[in-house]
């Protein structure tokens, strides 16, 4: 392993792919740091999953996607190309075929729900909040320096991921879901306004 305490941070610098540096709380950075922060919470709920069950492996190969992920962003656009990773359109495909199999597994209450529940589904609502921030920071770099196309949508479907697997976790453990309000509050208010 390579050096850990190198100080060459300690002036407000970090480096990049290719060997710039950049302020450290540069877009790229900031962005990149909110996706290490949303793999830290996968890492989290992986752990409280029976390495035994699909859904362990399957977060762990997202978790592998978002190293490469987050490669590409530290890694400005006109240098991609040395970059040894990408990023693979099939990812985005398998996620969004997982939520679909997750939603057809879960019953839909028609409300808005509270997040919690469970421990898990809790974590999961978590995981799914930091996934919205790291793709709102991405969508900034993205009007700076280009991304890989495909790759702000597949964060985006993560977290729809995320929100569906809280979903499936607490029907899965019979535990009711802390309704707020009718999805259909917001059909009536588009009819109130057209009055």
């Amino acid at each position: 392993m390579a050096r850990i305490v190198t100080k060459t941070g300690d002036k407000g610098t970090t480096g990049i792919f290719a060997g710039e540096r950049v302020a450290k709380d540069d877009i790229r950075i900031e962005a990149n740091g909110t996706m290490d922060e949303l793999n830290a919470h996968l890492g989290l709920i992986r752990s409280m999953i029976d390495c035994s069950k699909e859904r362990h492996t399957f977060i762990g190969k997202l978790q592998m996607n978002i190293m490469q992920m987050m490669s590409l962003i530290a890694t400005p656009s006109d240098r991609r190309c040395q970059n040894p990773n990408s990023f693979d359109p099939d990812w985005l495909t398998e996620l969004e075929e997982e939520v679909q199999r997750l939603m057809h597994e879960t019953p839909n209450n028609g409300f808005f729900i509270l997040p919690g529940g469970t421990p898990l589904s809790a974590q999961m609502q978590l995981a799914r909040t930091v996934c919205r921030r790291a793709e709102r920071r991405l969508w900034t770099l993205n009007g700076q320096d280009p991304l890989p196309e495909g790759l702000i949508p597949w964060v985006n479907r993560l977290s729809d991921y995320l929100f569906v697997l809280a979903k499936w976790e607490m029907n899965h453990q019979d535990w009711p879901e802390d309704v707020w309000q009718s999805f259909a509050y917001k059909r009536k208010k588009k009819t109130d306004e057209s009055k």
